[in-house]
């Protein structure tokens, strides 16, 4: 059973309404002992990283999930917060990925945030992209984007610059698009995170 950290800075009821389609069961995880019911764990976040790392550290859960060995998948600013630090409010976040998060730079071609549908190329065999081909699209709502590192890079997206569209260290994953609103391929995803 999947269980989605309550800390309110997620976009819950798209989740919990593409985990439902599924017939996955989830539940809401409040305190550190709702860890315990859930055998996979969900960081959703949506907005600012900084007010987001925030309220996380606020609700008292930061040590246990840092500490937790079951998946883990962070979405969209979830993921971010996995990161070391967001140059969104220069915030300090759960380091549990040495990497960095970074403003888009304005580009005459490109306009910020990154709004709308790219793809994504999976970098290496992981199995949370069985079955996800090459160059499949997602859906993308950010202004900030972690670095690019091969080795916790899983999959990679370009908007002007190649950054990571998916991410991997031991049992945490992050994927910066949102699988609940990526049509099929989001829906496969999300069922491969429940199988892992």
């Amino acid at each position: 059973m999947i269980g989605i950290v309550n800390y309110g800075a997620g976009n819950i009821f798209s989740l919990t309404a593409a985990l439902g389609r599924l017939n996955l069961n989830y539940g809401m995880i409040n305190s550190e002992d709702d860890f315990d019911i859930y055998d996979k764990i969900i960081i959703p976040g949506v907005g600012h990283a900084g007010t987001a790392m925030q309220k996380l550290t606020d609700t008292g859960l930061v040590p246990k999930i840092k500490s937790l060995t079951k998946p883990v998948l962070g979405i969209c600013v979830g993921m971010q917060l996995l990161t070391g630090f967001s140059e969104e409010g220069n915030y300090n976040l759960l380091d549990i990925l040495p990497l960095k998060t970074l403003r888009f730079k304005e580009l005459e071609s490109k306009k910020v945030p990154h709004m709308g549908w790219n793809q994504i190329s999976p970098q290496k065999e992981n199995p949370l992209f069985i079955g996800i081909a090459d160059e499949t699209y997602f859906y993308f709502v950010h202004s900030y984007y972690i670095e690019f590192n091969p080795n916790f890079t899983i999959a990679s997206c370009n908007y002007g610059i190649k950054f990571s569209a998916s991410v991997q260290k031991d049992n945490f994953y992050g994927v910066q698009f949102h699988p609940e609103k990526s049509g099929e391929a989001g829906e496969l995803l999300l069922k491969n995170f429940a199988n892992l």
